[in-house]
């Protein structure tokens, strides 16, 4: 029962998300709480694999592979450009 209603939830927020573009979060989170009764820390962890695994799969079925050489290029500039403020200790 509980994974009928995991899938029929994800289906449901799925074409809502697709439909209105939205952020994946914001109804993942509290279906996962209310719905199947997970605590919030474990569902804010199981919605962002769960975002994160649906927006690799929409970009790589929209663009095809994606090439990785930027992500590098990407992660140093942003850590170059923080304020020393938000530098680790």
């Amino acid at each position: 029962m509980t994974l009928a209603l995991a899938v029929g939830l994800g289906l449901l927020i799925g074409l809502s998300l697709g439909a209105l573009g939205g952020g994946g979060s914001i109804l993942t989170v509290p279906a996962l709480v209310y719905a199947l009764g997970e605590s919030a820390q474990s569902a804010t962890t199981g919605s962002l694999v769960i975002v994160g695994i649906t927006a690799a799969a929409a970009t790589w079925a929209t663009l095809g592979p994606v090439t990785c050489a930027a992500g590098p290029v990407l992660a140093l500039a942003s850590r170059a450009s923080r304020p020393p403020s938000l530098a680790p200790p």
